[in-house]
């Protein structure tokens, strides 16, 4: 099946910004964001665990738990791996730098291996509050973050 086949319409909705990416959003203002994106007929909805160390991820599945499972498309990313643990210093996302300084302040690693995809999927299975993905990605393998 291709991805044309799968995906509702031409447009999806990035929720890289419901991380707090550049800014502190309000969980109000967030979940106004994606219901507007659903009352104008988005059905395809983009996430990632690095969108704000899961905080994108926690405020999707919040609304999305309103609406009915198959009636959208839903796709997250592994390639990075977010620990209950906290941040200490500055993360080093090279060139990306303070992109989300005001999401969860939960330690961030890279990490590819098969144990990592694992743990990511199942992550944000938790944090989206639903039993599948109907796609995933792998994210930022480019020379922007790793030189």
């Amino acid at each position: 099946m291709s991805l044309k086949e799968i995906l509702p319409g031409r447009l999806g909705f990035g929720t890289a910004p419901l991380g707090n990416m550049f800014r502190a959003i309000p969980d109000d203002e967030a979940a106004a964001t994606v219901e507007a994106a659903w009352d104008h007929g988005i059905r395809y909805y983009d996430t990632a665990p690095f969108y704000g160390a899961g905080l994108a991820e926690e405020r999707l599945g919040e609304v999305l738990a309103t609406k009915p499972r198959d009636a959208y498309v839903l796709s997250t990313k592994v390639g990075r791996v977010i620990l209950d643990e906290l941040e200490t210093a500055t993360p080093d996302f090279g060139e990306k730098g303070g992109l989300f300084e005001y999401g969860n302040p939960n330690k961030i690693v890279h990490e590819w291996t098969a144990e990592a995809t694992e743990r990511s999927i199942e992550d944000s299975l938790r944090r989206l509050g639903v039993d599948r993905l109907d796609i995933v990605w792998v994210h930022d393998i480019a020379q922007d973050f790793h030189g």
